[in-house]
């Protein structure tokens, strides 16, 4: 859940965007039934409303509603039905909440005039003037009108693009100007702004022989300033911070804050001054989404529950100050204090601190992610990477299991094993092993490959920006070059496209020739799986092999690579023109490979993101070290089957069944999103990302638990799906 700021009346906006963030939404009739199709054709997001009969669509005026809407039409009719159970937030004509509904739940409203908000893949708005009635069952949500009457529908997608260019020289006060500027995307200075549509994607920043930024282009006011020694270190690792604070960032003798109220706080404290801004950042976002709680949703949130009567805060008062008044009050509570609560972070980027990686600012701005400086450089030779990978998998929490462990004798998916030909030159390349962090994704923003961690660019940023609107259903190739490997094919086939509410084509090609997987490439597809043999001259085909830098046209967007050392092949990828994929380091062993393929397939067409498919398929797979992300991990190939990506752990306790439910980030929602966990009595709120809480359930608790999604549940180690199955399973 995500949402805008309180209103104090009718005339009173919370909402003041910066720019234009108008997308393409498009509205159309289904074809197997009756109602409205919601489409964002960019992030390739669906979302039905059915209707008791046919119903006419009307264009209407998007800005008819409270809050912004990209596009709108009018339907009449007496009903609607969503495919899901979704949260609905009901509101009066003037915007004033009347009630928030979930799981197995009715509400009715008598006659009047009503603003309906629907927590879907797609931000939807309704506004109707009728009576209402509301009703959610264990899968799907029904809103009742009792007689036909107009109703308004209104979307708004959830891609973000920048609404402008900052150019800037080489010099590090020049790139203190440009982070200066990030602010201007946000929508709003309150602690509304912690919800994720409410910050826009900051502009972007090209380097130039001299500093330009367009006419009007200005930071917030907020009266936040940021003072920084002139390096480029500081300058990066302040950017996310200086963007979520609307701040500017000047020259000074040392780092620290600075509010326009006298209040400084220093940045460079016994932990250093990186730790020192991690700090700030998580702790401002955080206890702006507990003060927030007294803006327009009013909720049970359990963060603000379990804190309150230890933090000494006066959310009411904090809801109606500045930025800046806000700082002085959250820094007084010790880091400690609120450390155990706070919600896994999303992303930790290293990034070199060169004069070229300015232009990545906005992008690991954009994701409020944790910003290091490297301390070590990458180092040549085969023997680091084995290093690494050995000191990765001792830190791996969860052992592989010995029945996946590979049979004597089994072929790796190495090239060797259809032709002569060698591997990349190892001594060639060079390796890095970030540091362990607490984030769900490590990105490497440098030169050197990886362990641990993805290697992210920014031309995987830039591809996802200037992706284009396709029509049609999501597209989903699948590519098996050696019959031998038939097995994951036949798999993975079945997966896809498996999910009934989304329009799936998946195109399956066998043992392509050099000038077909050329044309396969070309064609647009959300996402390309290719099983098969990978060396240094590129795809092995039956005639020859296809090096990537060689193709004129790429159509595809994210890919899994599942053959043996397709590192390179994969960022050549990138490099032209795909947003994210999943390739290996190293020879896979065959059986492994089926193996983290199926269950990166299942993940992947669940909805998570491609960087969480793989840390979870990993926690099953004996093969998971050899394996690593590249360009953006946090892409997703289809919309979450739920709100919210998320998994369970499920253990049995003397009493019943101790569940552990776990929730991650996604496009559609990012850090600052609310989720419900549908556990029986439970109407609590929770803050999204990582543990949300660990629930006891009896038999009969758990099995309607189970029925309610299919999502992916750990089984001592062991990844499963919950529609296989019952309290029989433990």
């Amino acid at each position: 859940m995500e949402g805008f700021g309180r209103r104090r009346g009718p005339e009173s906006d919370a909402v003041a965007p910066v720019g234009d963030d108008h997308l393409q939404i498009e509205f159309d009739s289904p074809t197997d039934q009756t109602g409205v199709v919601v489409s964002d054709p960019i992030e390739r997001s669906r979302f039905v409303l059915s209707t008791p009969g046919d119903v006419q669509l009307r264009t209407a005026d998007p800005d008819a509603f409270q809050f912004p809407a990209d596009e709108a039409v009018t339907v009449r009719t007496d009903g609607l039905e969503l495919e899901t159970v979704v949260s609905v937030c009901v509101r009066d004509g003037s915007g004033e909440m009347l009630a928030q509904i979930e799981h197995f739940a009715e509400q009715t409203f008598p006659a009047g005039t009503y603003s309906v908000e629907l927590f879907a893949p797609i931000k939807l708005y309704l506004r109707v003037d009728a009576p209402l009635r509301v009703v959610s069952d264990a899968t799907r949500t029904r809103l009742e009108f009792e007689s036909e009457t107009d109703v308004l529908v209104g979307a708004r997608s959830h891609h973000k693009r920048p609404a402008a260019t900052i150019r800037t020289t080489d010099h590090p006060r020049d790139a203190m100007r440009a982070v200066s500027l990030l602010g201007s995307a946000l929508k709003t200075t309150t602690v509304e702004r912690s919800y994720p549509t409410l910050r826009g994607h900051p502009p972007l920043i090209e380097r130039g022989s001299q500093f330009e930024a367009p006419d009007g282009l200005e930071p917030p006011e907020t009266g936040v300033r940021l003072e920084l020694p002139e390096t480029h270190r500081h300058v990066y690792v302040a950017a996310p911070l200086a963007y979520y604070l609307g701040a500017e960032v000047v020259p000074g003798t040392s780092p620290r804050i600075v509010t326009e109220g006298g209040f400084a706080y220093d940045l460079d404290g016994l932990d250093g001054f990186e730790k020192s801004v991690e700090r700030v950042l998580k702790q401002t976002f955080f206890l702006d989404c507990l003060t927030r709680t007294e803006g327009y949703y009013q909720v049970d949130l359990h963060e603000r529950r379990t804190l309150e009567s230890t933090l000494d805060l006066d959310f009411a008062d904090l809801y109606d100050r500045s930025i800046g008044e806000q700082l002085e009050a959250y820094l007084r509570v010790p880091y400690e204090t609120i450390e155990p609560h706070l919600p896994e972070w999303k992303l930790t980027a290293h990034v070199t601190p060169n004069a070229s990686n300015v232009e990545l600012l906005p992008f690991v701005a954009n994701d409020l992610a944790v910003v290091t400086t490297p301390a070590t450089q990458p180092t040549s030779g085969s023997s680091v990477q084995a290093n690494a990978v050995d000191d990765f998998l001792r830190r791996t929490p969860t052992p592989p299991s010995p029945s996946t462990a590979p049979a004597a004798g089994e072929f790796t998916r190495s090239a060797g094993t259809r032709s002569q030909q060698v591997g990349p030159d190892e001594s060639k390349q060079t390796y890095v092993q970030p540091p362990e962090t607490d984030s769900l994704e490590q990105a490497w923003l440098g030169p050197g490959i990886p362990i641990g961690a993805s290697k992210a660019s920014l031309q995987a940023y830039r591809n996802r920006l200037s992706r284009d609107p396709i029509e049609g259903d999501i597209g989903i190739t699948v590519v098996c070059n050696d019959p031998k490997m038939a097995e994951e094919r036949d798999a993975v086939e079945s997966v896809y496209g498996s999910r009934d509410e989304l329009p799936f084509e998946v195109r399956t090609h066998y043992e392509l020739t050099v000038d077909e997987l050329r044309s396969v490439l070309a064609e647009e597809a959300e996402f390309l799986h290719y099983i098969g043999h990978i060396d240094e001259d590129g795809f092995q085909c039956p005639d020859g092999a296809l090096d990537v830098t060689t193709i004129d046209s790429l159509g595809v967007d994210s890919f899994l690579l599942n053959a043996c050392q397709s590192y390179e092949q994969g960022m050549e990828l990138i490099e032209r023109g795909a947003i994210a994929g999943i390739v290996t380091l190293n020879d896979v062993v065959n059986s492994g490979a089926v193996d983290i393929g199926r269950s990166l397939a299942r993940l992947l067409n669940y909805g998570f993101p491609i960087r969480i498919s793989l840390e979870i398929a990993r926690k099953d797979s004996y093969i998971g070290s050899d394996y690593i992300v590249v360009g953006d991990g946090s892409f997703s190939v289809t919309q979450v089957q739920g709100a919210l990506p998320n998994m369970c752990k499920i253990t049995r306790s003397d009493s019943g069944f101790i569940v552990d439910y776990r929730t991650y980030p996604s496009a559609e929602y990012e850090l600052g999103s609310m989720v419900v966990p549908y556990i029986p009595d439970n109407e609590t709120y929770y803050l999204s990302s990582g543990t949300a809480d660990t629930f006891e359930l009896t038999e009969m608790e758990l099995d309607d638990f189970l029925s309610l999604e299919n999502i992916p549940t750990l089984i001592d180690g062991s990844l499963r799906w919950s529609e296989n199955l019952s309290t029989d399973s433990f």
